[in-house]
């Protein structure tokens, strides 16, 4: 009898293996160098002080890339497919030119991280962004969806530096308790700028596109799905783990230090003279992994998003004579980005900043569209919302909308 059930318990890690991907790689991606950057700013900013928000975030982050996969599953169909069937072409091309300006100012981001991470390891800019370019569209052009897959969770694997330099730093884990479960709030513009950074960086538009998309592209079906949902949700809270370590790694050396930082390559090398020189070189790694990643997967996003609102052939599977529109766009963003990034003296920061806090205000938008295909009896039948899931997406909604209603009241005050 023990040998039948150790047998059906390595049957389903085998199959969870199978289908793992979509999740992870979603949530893996949101710790891009915007990311990396906003979690590292509050850290040395506010200390430990943003470690229940990510609590918060997490469960937010379940419920909705929950939802995306689930209507993938279960539609056949991409998000932005879903949004041109149901409210028309005016709506979609709307939501797809304010996807379009947030996510190329983020693959800027990106890139800018691939640089910054490159320089920190001792390569130059104008040497290894080009290279990894051309890497990743011939990555593009040449694969599939499974080799690229296969590729995007090896690169996942990079979040494991900041744990590790986390375990390096030995933090107070009292400390950490008590800011994880007990909320701290302050009213002023700096504070309420870095929560919606923080939520923007975490919960994206183009977050819930790719997740939807690549469950699509992946051919997962009804029948799978439960073990797909099993892949969002230990996505989204490994994600959101190394959110947390990222905090944890800044606030116990910058923030107790008087250190503030504004980029995560600030925060690499101001490690350095207080935790060592292997806790720059893990920083930068992760930096790296994690810049490299994302900029994969926010042009794939978009030219998914964009490809399905207008009815064009698309996806990694389909040949480059077939969805021309498809990977010219892939192409364009990976060069244009790689451009921008290579031009002396541009505000970078300013552009990450402002791709964050453009993800959070738009954020809105999407989620009400959402929530409503999600409860759509025609599309979803037994699939669509549950009690709580609205719930809990509608507060969250309502804490952004909040949020971003505070600020332009405070940035309007003197």
């Amino acid at each position: 009898m023990s040998n039948i059930k150790k047998k059906n318990l390595f049957q389903r890690i085998w199959l969870f293996l199978a289908v793992l991907g979509p999740g992870l790689i979603t949530a893996s991606a949101d710790n891009d160098a915007p990311g990396i950057a906003t979690y590292s700013m509050a850290g040395s900013f506010y200390g430990y002080r943003f470690l229940w928000l990510i609590l918060v975030i997490t469960f937010g982050e379940v419920i909705i890339q929950e939802m995306a996969a689930r209507m993938g599953a279960v539609t056949g169909k991409g998000t932005a497919d879903l949004i041109r069937e149901r409210y028309g072409v005016k709506i979609t091309f709307f939501a797809m030119i304010c996807l379009l300006i947030a996510n190329l100012g983020t693959t800027i981001a990106q890139f800018a991280g691939i640089a910054a991470g490159g320089e920190l390891i001792g390569i130059n800019r104008y040497i290894f962004i080009p290279i990894i370019s051309i890497l990743l569209i011939f990555m593009a052009l040449k694969g599939n969806y499974k080799y690229m897959e296969k590729v995007l969770l090896v690169l996942c694997l990079a979040a494991l530096s900041y744990v590790i330099t986390a375990i390096m730093i030995k933090p107070d884990i009292k400390d950490i308790l008590k800011n994880t479960f007990e909320p701290s709030f302050t009213f002023n513009r700096q504070y309420l700028l870095a929560m919606l950074a923080t939520i923007g960086t975490t919960i994206t538009p183009w977050g819930i596109f790719y997740m939807q998309a690549s469950v699509v592209d992946k051919g997962v079906t009804v029948e799978d799905y439960p073990l797909t949902r099993a892949d969002v949700m230990f996505g989204s809270v490994w994600g959101n783990l190394i959110s947390a370590f990222i905090i944890i790694c800044t606030a116990a050396t910058l923030y107790s230090s008087g250190v503030r930082v504004e980029e995560a390559g600030q925060a690499a090398l101001a490690l350095a003279p207080l935790a060592g020189e292997w806790a720059t070189i893990l920083f930068a790694i992760g930096l790296l992994g994690a810049s490299i990643l994302a900029s994969t997967v926010l042009p794939l996003s978009t030219v998914y998003a964009i490809t399905e609102a207008f009815g064009w052939e698309r996806g990694l599977d389909q040949r480059r004579e077939d969805a021309p529109v498809f990977y010219g766009l892939f192409i364009g963003l990976i060069l244009v980005s790689s451009l921008f990034v290579m031009i002396p003296g541009l505000p970078l920061f300013q552009i990450m900043w402002l791709s964050q806090s453009v993800n959070a205000i738009l954020l809105p938008i999407l989620l009400i569209l959402l929530l409503k295909l999600a409860n759509n009896k025609e599309i979803m039948g037994a699939y669509s919302n549950t009690k709580f899931q609205n719930y809990f997406a509608m507060a969250l909604t309502v804490l952004i909308v909040v949020i971003t209603f505070a600020l332009f009241v405070l940035s309007a005050i003197p």
